[in-house]
């Protein structure tokens, strides 16, 4: 008999176990709440910032490559006093001041290319920011998960903890009615002691993958409704 009320509470705590597990991670995931916590890690991450501050120097680049055009261009004058040498027209039409405008082909040769090297590092840095987005995204994904799965785990030991009480409860009821043996007894406070343990261990992993996935965000998971 109780040899098989002994097999009976290993087959009962087996069978918590898996009622437990057949409960589904999926309800406790909103893809609402994560779009909300991907945006907030974009915008708060100093990471992305750098992205941002690269493509605001390659759009000035652009413009002042642009800009840069008028800067081959030059206008200057010349002063040449009247000489008596000569014709008098020809003198009248060389003599004083002489405005005249330059132009430097060389530059002016260099600027497409100077400004396609601009536009190629816009493209770059706007490459690289979507890159980091796609990384960001992919993990606070990751993040996400690994703290809803460990809030799981931790709900489910939880509750596997009740249970074995209520069985601790039925068995020190039998034991100290001389219908148990200390040895059973003993079988369930060891199951009650290894899922306490399980507990503190479950607990611990919360905390470290929510602290992982603020320090993503910047900001407590508190704060973000």
């Amino acid at each position: 008999m109780q040899m098989k009320y002994a097999v009976f509470l290993f087959f009962f705590f087996l069978i918590i176990q898996k009622t437990h597990a057949q409960e589904s991670l999926s309800k406790d995931i909103s893809y609402e709440y994560l779009d909300k916590l991907i945006a907030i890690c974009k915008s708060n991450y100093p990471k992305n910032k750098i992205f941002d501050t690269r493509i605001s120097m390659a759009e000035y680049g652009i413009k002042k490559a642009k800009l840069s055009y008028f800067d081959i261009f030059s206008a200057g004058y010349l002063y040449s006093p009247n000489s008596s040498k000569g014709t008098a027209g020809a003198a009248s039409f060389l003599g004083g001041y002489q405005l005249g405008f330059f132009a430097n082909v060389g530059s002016l040769l260099q600027k497409p290319s100077v400004i396609k090297q601009a536009k190629g590092e816009l493209a770059t840095a706007e490459f690289e920011k979507l890159t980091n987005d796609l990384n960001v995204e992919a993990e606070v994904k990751k993040r996400y998960f690994t703290y809803v799965q460990k809030k799981s785990v931790l709900r489910l030991r939880n509750s596997a903890l009740l249970d074995i009480e209520s069985m601790l409860v039925n068995v020190k009821h039998r034991f100290e009615k001389g219908e148990e043996t200390l040895k059973n007894y003993n079988e369930v406070l060891i199951m009650l002691s290894s899922q306490s343990q399980n507990i503190i261990i479950a607990e611990s992993e919360v905390l470290i993958a929510k602290s992982s996935l603020e320090e993503l965000l910047g900001q407590k998971l508190e704060d973000i409704k």
